[in-house]
């Protein structure tokens, strides 16, 4: 009878079977999709609403929508019909709501319902832990009867086999479906028997196993082979006496022997089952303790005794390709593969229970088949499974015993008889103690040994026999000493014959046993790894890379305690093995690997510390290592910069392949790419300076031989070396790096090589941030006038990298970066009287989109450091190579800061007069950019002051057109105007306000004024618009997408006109003389009460005011200090002469009013009340709008002049309707745009074009 089985160990593996389902959503969708198939129609949609919910409250991370979820779910299940897809999700359930029991229980449920579905396609593993241990008897059971049918078959080549009679066959197929209908009837009995484990109280007797049922009506041989078998199996004990648990075979030692009358037997059994049934080595690693307690010595030889079977890797050295060996003919027909007639080598049994060589199978389904050669069963996959271990250990122990050689035999005979001893003990011992010991003496005898000795018993180590020991020694014992002595001597042994590597690798399962003791802290296991170099993908599956970073990070050294050292320092293996990695890996796990390295300073300077390391290899493997993980989070550059010794790496910059030489290069280019200058250059001195050999020369070797897209690296780097002192007027690392350069732009067929050669051009520039990325680009749209873009990025950098600078050393660094900047532009351009230029001209003409980019930024900023230094004539060649590409750029590009950049180049252009002359043809369109960009950039407005004076005729330059109209003289006259943020407000004489759109679309109309609108205005600062108004108040407006809403209303004495706003007052000219200054708090005072005021200006706190007497004062509004622009005058013929509008722009003042002296527009100081200027315009003006480079006159007539600011001349003339007045005119917040209102409620918008 097998071993009872208790409750702890059936909730441990439901737990373990049903956790794994719930984190793999994929795993629970195939799970799903299985049981759907065999329900009827009519539990789909319910239980497929069930099953939904249940992943509802897997997905959320809420605990209360959890907690509904799985309430509405066991609520649901308990009302359906039970059946094995409900009794699945209740399980779940239970699950999730942290009741094991519960869900052990109805997992159960699902066995006993559909054993064969269940064990098949729902839980294979849980069956084979839970239930295989126990059917034991009839595995061994089928493989007789399956043998004694196939017994004399004689199966020499496929084409027999499928000449097979139909008894046969028939034979096959019956023995097929006894076999599975045994395990269904059995795993229903166990299932039963596992719920009354789970049920039983504390205290109650154990509950003993069931025996194994046979179905009822099978004949009587049958019954017989059975009584037979099992006596068989029992004297043979099938169970291990001592109960020891080898973890490396599933199942072993759970057969039915009879542990009571096997006494204190010292064997294990040799007949372990035929099921393929090999535990992983995630399982095996999982017996053994993380921190490797090693147990009693005592405990173990009592407890456990060493698998015999552990000679299953004997078949490696048996040379099983002649067809006349002896073995062979002698070996048990389970032993042979039906299809080749030999000797199982790699085993594999499919679904149907019959048993191939993997090669011989996996060319039957090659050819198409899709069947079993034997039973002709279809086969459900065409994927092989993987390799019958257990068969394969078999046939090793028998291979063993009835070679002709011995298994010590394969032994030289030692020198030293401890020694041939110890070999015997590892290759034959079954008592694991035994073996122990024996590996610790045949340590203690290599270490004791002189190295002349060491040949001797390398030739007795390393055969085959003995290697295979080692590995079970690392399969089965759980001392780490002995662990890690074990693999001390493999390495010693792999170090020096590469034999003992290929023993190891034949089979896979060993590497991953070697990875996992190295994952769970035997550090030294990964020196052993890195000696077999198992392919890259498999490592990366495994996950080691992020172990091999731990142990980087986590650096210790392993071997104090320990009589012997290791050949290399696992350190060292996990820097190659990580440069291996990153080498061969695809491109998205090698930058997960290098992120995560970067992240780890610990690691990153451990890498570091290999810089130095004696081996030329481990140099380059950092190397490598550290230039990945630069390239990928350049943050960790500065670490690097300043822990490495570069001195170590340009002693062998002349010994490495050239593959290994670029990578070095490349290393020293990325790793000058720090934000501070000094630190840079020092760098480079170290680079030029330090090492045995000229490094300058090694370059320009290389550089000389370079493929084209490995030059601009090289010559980058080479010309940093050379202007770092004082350059002389001639070099030949310079003429060359340059030449490089150039010729890699113009290598059309090469776009990688132009694209590398434009980069490094750009990044001789010299500014960069923090993490390494170029700053050209930001520091070239700051001095294009952009500089939030600049200022914005830089903070974000600060704050991200938590950069502190002394302002002292900021200041030094940014002398440093102009000086350089000026250096190394200077002779680019220089080198063949502007050659450069014409390099980037040919990628700017590219249709590769990066090159045509990246030329385009080193264009820009070798033409801006053009304006910069001295003239040799080079502007010249450069305007002829990139003048119309840069205007084609301003003209046409909707990017702005790819306008603004451009407006860069052609503002270096327009600084001489053959510039001006050859952009003569575009100016109209280059005035129409600059206006755009003249709010946000500063250069844009000094390039229009620059054209506008170059230009002769202004009338070419400013004209306008009409864009819109809408009559509006249903709400009488248009009394008010003003624009915001894309809006325009209209107050109209019958108190309406309209908001209006982009080409005049109404948006809001609304009218809470209960007369005339006489004034609107908008606060910057607020973003409100007040309005002021006939009927004696105003009203304050929020403004939105939708409209505006009024949110507060200031009640006045008096008639509001000319309304003016700051912060916390409100002026405005009431119906009697002077000027009414009115507080938000209620209180109000009258200014200026001698004079009857026409027009008001308010602009930072001084109020100026325009008199009907054509004065005009100026009001401190914090002092009350009154001030005389302008005297008034007497009136002529009994006629008023006031000043009708006034607007204040860049500390002028614009007066319009009479023309006393033949010009309506007077233009003061504000400063001093000096006059600076005027229009000569003989309109009768009322109203005036001012923007940076032009002056609008609205007349009562229907006509508004435009004027040019700066050379105060009439440009255009706008006519809008003859019969009507203009009475207020507004500009668009771009200034672009020109808002008209009439007195026959009209509004026009004219636009610059």
């Amino acid at each position: 009878m097998s071993t009872a089985t208790t409750s702890s160990q059936i909730q441990e593996q439901t737990t373990l079977f049903l956790s794994e389902t719930i984190s793999q959503p994929h795993h629970r969708r195939h799970l799903h999709t299985t049981f759907l198939q065999k329900l009827p129609p009519t539990l789909l949609k319910p239980l497929t609403f069930i099953s939904q919910t249940v992943e509802t409250a897997i997905s959320s991370s809420s605990p209360s929508v959890r907690a509904s979820s799985l309430r509405l779910a066991e609520s649901l299940l308990s009302s359906n019909p039970t059946n094995p897809y409900s009794s699945f999700l209740l399980s779940l359930v239970h699950h999730l709501s942290r009741r094991p029991l519960d869900a052990s229980l109805t997992l159960l449920d699902v066995f006993e319902a559909e054993p064969s579905l269940t064990r098949l396609e729902i839980a294979p593993f849980l069956f084979q832990e839970l239930f295989l241990v126990h059917f034991g008897t009839i595995l061994e059971w089928y493989d007789c009867r399956r043998s004694e049918i196939l017994l004399g078959l004689g199966l020499e080549s496929m084409s027999i086999l499928s000449e097979m009679d139909g008894g046969q066959a028939a034979a096959l197929k019956e023995l097929e479906r006894g076999y599975e209908g045994l395990l269904e009837d059995n795993c229903r009995v166990f299932a039963r028997y596992f719920k009354q484990v789970l049920r039983r109280g504390v205290g109650e007797e154990m509950i003993l196993p069931p025996k194994i049922v046979f179905r009822e009506g099978e004949s009587d041989d049958r019954l017989t082979l059975w009584d037979g078998d099992e006596q068989r199996i029992k004297s043979h004990g099938f169970q291990s006496p001592n109960r020891r648990y080898n973890p490396i075979w599933g199942g072993e030692g759970e057969g039915e022997g009879d542990i009571s009358n096997m006494g204190d037997s010292k064997r294990l059994s040799k007949l372990p089952s035929l099921s393929p049934v090999r535990v992983s080595p995630d399982f095996l690693i999982n017996q053994i303790p993380s921190t490797f307690i090693t147990q009693d010595k005592e405990n173990i030889k009592k407890e456990a005794l060493f698998d015999s079977t552990k000679q299953r890797r004997k078949k490696r050295c048996v040379d099983d390709s002649s067809m006349d060996d002896p073995t062979t003919a002698n070996a048990p027909k389970d032993f042979v593969c039906p299809i080749t007639t030999r000797i199982f080598d790699d085993p594999v049994t499919l679904e149907t229970g019959q048993t191939y060589e993997r090669s011989a199978i996996q060319e039957w389904l090659d050819r198409g088949n899709l069947t079993c050669p034997i039973t002709r069963h279809n086969l459900l996959s065409p994927d092989l499974p993987k390799t019958n271990y257990v068969l394969k250990r078999l046939i090793a122990t028998w291979l063993e015993r009835n070679s002709t050689t011995s298994p010590t035999s394969v032994i030289a005979p030692p020198s030293d008889g401890e020694l041939q001893l110890a070999i015997a003990e590892v290759c034959t011992s079954e008592i694991l103690m035994d073996a122990e010991a024996a590996v610790l003496r045949i340590q203690r005898c290599w270490k004791e040994a002189e190295s002349a000795d060491h040949q001797m018993m390398l030739e007795m180590l390393t055969k085959p026999p003995v290697i295979n020991g080692f590995v079970e020694m690392l399969l089965n014992s759980v001392d780490e000493i002995v662990l890690r002595t074990t693999v001390y001597l493999l390495t010693e042994l792999g170090s020096r014959d590469d034999n003992v590597v290929a023993t190891l690798t034949r089979v896979d399962s060993d590497v991953e046993c070697i990875v996992q003791l190295f994952k769970k802290g035997l550090h030294e296991a990964l020196v052993l790894v890195y000696l077999l170099r198992p392919p890259v993908e498999s490592l990366v599956e495994m996950e080691l890379p992020r172990y091999l970073v731990d142990t980087l990070s986590n650096a210790r050294n392993n071997n104090n305690d320990l009589n012997f050292k290791m050949f290399m320092e696992p350190q060292t293996a996990a820097v190659l093995m990580l440069a291996q990695i990153l080498r061969s890996c695809s491109l998205e796990s090698s930058s997960r690997i290098s992120t995560s390295i970067a992240s780890s300073p610990s690691s990153v300077e451990r890498i570091v510390a290999a810089l130095q390391a004696p081996q030329t290899e481990e140099r380059v493997a950092a190397v490598s290592i550290l230039l990945r993980c630069i390239l990928e989070d350049g943050k960790c550059r500065n670490i690097v910069a300043h822990k490495a010794e570069l001195v170590s790496l340009l002693e062998i910059l002349f010994q490495v392949g050239d593959v290994e030489r670029l990578e070095i290069i490349h290393f020293f280019s990325e790793l000058v790419k720090l934000n501070r200058r000094n630190l840079n250059e020092k760098i480079l001195r170290t680079l030029k300076d330090e090492g045995t050999f000229s490094t300058m020369h090694t370059l320009l070797i290389y550089l000389q031989n370079a493929r084209a897209e490995q030059s601009p690296v090289v010559a980058g780097l080479l010309l940093q070396l050379d202007l770092l002192e004082e350059p002389r007027k001639m070099s030949i690392y310079r003429e060359e790096a340059i030449d490089a350069l150039i010729s890699c732009l113009r290598n059309s067929e090469c776009p990688a090589a132009q694209i590398s050669a434009a980069e490094t051009i750009l990044s001789l520039h010299g500014r960069f941030s923090y993490s390494g990325k170029s700053l050209s680009r930001a520091v070239l749209l700051k001095r294009a006038g952009l500089e939030k873009s600049y200022v914005a990025f830089m903070r974000r950098d600060q704050r991200r990298h938590h950069i502190s600078a002394n302002a002292q050393d900021t200041m030094e660094d940014e002398r440093a970066g102009e000086e350089w900047e000026r250096k190394v532009a200077f002779h680019l351009v220089s080198h063949e009287f502007g050659l450069v230029f014409e390099g980037l001209a040919q990628g700017l003409s590219s249709s590769n989109e990066e090159l045509n980019s990246v030329c385009f930024m080193a264009a820009t900023w070798l033409i801006y450091m053009l304006s910069l230094l001295p003239d040799t004539g080079i502007r010249g060649a450069a305007r002829v190579c990139l003048l119309d590409h840069f205007v084609s750029v301003f003209k046409s590009d909707k990017n702005v800061e790819e306008r603004a950049l451009s407006m860069l180049g052609l503002n270096s252009f327009i600084r001489h007069t053959e510039g001006l002359q050859d952009l003569a043809g575009h100016t109209k369109d280059i005035l129409k950019g600059l206006r755009e960009l003249k709010k946000s950039s500063s250069m844009a407005f000094e390039m229009l002051k620059v054209l506008s004076q170059e230009h002769d005729n202004s009338a070419d330059i400013w004209s306008h057109q009409e864009l819109s109209q809408e009559d509006c003289s249903i709400n009488g006259e248009v009394v008010a105007l003003t624009c915001f943020k894309g809006k325009i407000f209209s107050g109209h004489s019958d108190g309406t306000i309209k908001v209006w759109g982009p080409e005049l679309c109404i948006i809001q109309e609304i009218r809470e004024h209960t007369k005339a609108v006489t004034s609107l205005t908008v606060l910057q600062s607020t973003e409100k618009l007040y309005s002021g108004s006939v009927d004696r108040t105003v009203r304050i407006w929020s403004i939105s997408e939708e409209g505006i809403y009024c949110e507060q209303v200031e009640e006045v004495k008096d008639q509001i006109n000319n309304l003016v706003v700051a912060s916390n007052i409100a002026c405005f000219v009431p119906q009697g003389g002077g000027v009414k200054l009115h507080s938000w708090n209620g209180s109000s005072k009258l200014l200026n009460q001698n004079k009857n005021v026409k027009c008001l200006a308010l602009v930072q706190g001084k109020l100026y005011c325009g008199c009907q007497d054509t004065s005009i004062q100026e009001i401190d509004l914090v002092t009350g200090t009154l001030g005389n622009i302008q005297s008034g005058s007497k009136k002529l013929i009994g006629k008023a002469n006031p000043v009708y509008a006034l607007q204040v722009h860049d500390g002028l003042l614009y007066a319009a009013g009479p023309s006393l002296d033949g010009a309506n527009v007077k233009i003061w100081s504000t400063s001093n009340y000096s006059l600076v200027g005027s229009l000569a315009s003989m309109l009768d003006v009322r109203t005036m709008a001012v923007s940076s480079e032009l002056v609008y006159l609205g007349s009562k007539v229907g006509t508004v002049e435009v004027w040019c600011r700066k050379k105060l001349s009439r440009v255009e003339t706008l006519q809008t309707n003859l019969t009507s007045r203009i009475l207020c005119m507004a500009l668009d917040t771009n200034q672009d745009i020109l808002v008209i209102g009439t007195s026959d409620g009209r509004i026009q918008t004219w636009g610059l074009s």
